[in-house]
């Protein structure tokens, strides 16, 4: 079936034109239901899995509602993460980026207050954050949302699973009564209706609930008789696959570290990331894994969402997910943008009910397959490609990328295309670069100087 242009839309020319240079030509599925009935101005419940095209089709439809002119907060979008929350902050402002003095601005748990105090001093058309640091910048009368017209709850059902019920209730109390709704989510439990009916005025459900394409999508399962076997199927099949880049997802934070720490200590380049992590530790382990300085990130469902990956070669389910739709959104993680992926999936005898419901859901026939030799587990373990370094300067020190690079390939040794990811926070930098010239990069880094002075690096080992 064709799928509907963006040209086909009631937008404004700016947003076409920009979406044309993004190379933004065709909608997505869910977009093509549900943009329509945004610029309408309906209040809309969509379902769609994660990499589906959500953040387009609510940031276009509040994009265009935007009155620039109008400097006050126009629209809030709450995430349940502050990675999501960064994510659609950077993706609106690239879907914005032909409409000129468009602010907007992120408020997360996880930062100091008063910077942020300071930025809605200054004002903002766009709030894009976490539900209880909004909660709480709207408590202390920080925050204002009586010119608010657009109201956006992404992956909603994440946001309810994390306990944010209160904050969003108390925050719903701040908020215009005549404004437009928007709710988005991957899985629809009983409580995101109950929300919605509080919260909404009469909204138009569209749904996406297709399942992955096989052709992009290899997905495999295998039978295992306990946790200690389960670590053995892991280690096989890494051995085996040797993909770049997996994600191991557990049902707890728990299971999460100890697993992280079994493949640690068996050398295996893997890191965790939950809940119980410094933001800092979030941020570090995010950015190693995205920069593909470690190739293993063990992960809850909750703390991966709004990962910002290019590229996922495997996913490795160690526990099948509690509910099965969230088993549609850990394998649409890999196999993205045309690209092939895998999704291996270690499941007990307790756990064939499951299997089941996954296996009407996805219109799939699953036959268990027999895990590699154990063999493999002799065979050396592959290292990253790239290597990471923490620059101790960022944003506030007027840091800028062009200038890492430029400290790197000045003078030979290092070429442009050995530079990977770059990332600048407000007091940090982390830049990556390929393993061989590592010893080059930190020699140079260290003792350079990027905007006429030295900065402390760290080589992440």
């Amino acid at each position: 079936m064709t799928q509907a242009t963006f040209s086909t839309l009631k937008l404004k020319q700016a947003l076409l034109e920009n979406l044309e240079t993004l190379g933004y030509l065709a909608m997505t599925p869910i977009q093509e239901q549900s943009i329509p009935l945004i610029l309408e101005g309906k209040d809309v419940i969509a379902q769609a899995k994660t990499g589906s095209g959500k953040t387009a089709a609510f940031g276009l439809g509040l994009l265009q509602n935007l009155n620039v002119k109008r400097f006050r907060v126009q629209t809030l979008v709450l995430c349940p993460t502050r990675e999501l929350a960064d994510q659609v902050a950077k993706e609106i402002r690239r879907l914005a980026r032909s409409i000129h003095n468009i602010k907007v601005l992120t408020l997360c748990g996880g930062k100091p207050f008063g910077p942020q105090i300071g930025s809605l001093e200054h004002g903002a058309h766009i709030i894009v954050g976490t539900p209880g640091r909004v909660e709480e910048h709207l408590t202390k009368g920080t925050l204002n949302l009586d010119n608010l017209n657009t109201f956006i709850l992404d992956e909603a059902d994440r946001m309810l699973e994390m306990g944010f019920q209160s904050a969003l209730d108390a925050i719903v109390e701040f908020a215009p009564k005549h404004r437009q709704t928007l709710l988005f989510s991957a899985t629809f439990p009983d409580q995101i209706a109950s929300v919605a009916n509080k919260i909404m005025k009469q909204p138009e459900r569209v749904s996406v609930t297709e399942g992955h394409n096989p052709e992009t999508i290899r997905q495999h399962f295998y039978k295992v008789d306990n946790d200690e076997h389960r670590m053995v199927a892991v280690r096989l099949l890494l051995q085996k696959h040797r993909p770049k880049s997996t994600i191991i997802f557990c049902n707890t934070k728990i299971e999460t570290q100890n697993v992280a720490d079994e493949l640690f200590n068996r050398g295996f380049s893997a890191m965790a990331i939950h809940g119980d992590l410094e933001q800092k530790e979030r941020d570090q382990v995010l950015v190693r894994f995205a920069s593909k300085s470690i190739s293993v990130l063990v992960a809850t469902d909750v703390a991966a969402r709004g990962l910002d990956i290019d590229t996922l070669d495997a996913v490795i389910n160690y526990h099948l997910s509690r509910e099965s739709e969230v088993h549609v959104h850990r394998v649409g993680r890999t196999g993205r943008a045309g690209k092939s992926g895998m999704a291996c999936s270690l499941y007990s005898d307790k756990e064939s009910y499951k299997v089941s419901v996954i296996e009407e859901m996805n219109s799939l026939t699953v036959k268990p397959e027999e895990l590699p030799s154990i063999n493999y587990l002799d065979k050396p373990i592959d290292i990253p490609s790239m290597v990471c370094f923490q620059i101790d300067g960022g944003k506030k020190q007027k840091l800028r990328a062009g200038d890492i690079l430029g400290a790197l390939t000045s003078d030979g040794g290092i070429e442009g295309k050995q530079v990977g990811k770059i990332n600048l926070f407000d007091n940090r930098a982390y830049v990556a670069v390929e393993t061989n010239v590592a010893k080059i990069a930190n020699k140079k880094l260290s003792d350079g100087k990027m905007k006429g002075r030295s900065f402390r690096v760290r080589w992440m080992r």
